[in-house]
């Protein structure tokens, strides 16, 4: 499918409907571990890295140094960081509350 797809948001809604119902973290490790080439795995931890790391105030350079991964997804997570209603912000707000 190509990003402009219509069936592309139907099935991300779908599978995000599905992750939001989900209460178990194991679960949801393990779909995407099935879903995902590992690649595409240590591609999103990277990112979710990045973007905490974001959040700890850290410098684009440092990041880019210890995650291997370039400045352009690093400015792109500090661009969604800063939106007023960033869904970023809300689920690193989520992680902290975790017990």
């Amino acid at each position: 499918m190509k990003p402009d797809d219509p069936r592309v948001q139907k099935n991300i809604a779908e599978l995000a409907l599905s992750l939001a119902k989900t209460e178990d973290p194991k679960l949801v490790a393990d779909f995407l571990k099935e879903l995902l080439t590992p690649s595409e795995i240590a591609d999103i931890a990277a990112r979710w890295a990045l973007v905490k790391e974001l959040k700890a105030k850290k410098t684009h350079r440092k990041i880019a140094k210890d995650l291997g991964v370039s400045l352009c997804k690093i400015t792109r997570g500090s661009r969604e960081l800063r939106k007023p209603d960033s869904a970023f912000q809300k689920l690193l707000t989520t992680l902290s509350q975790t017990p």
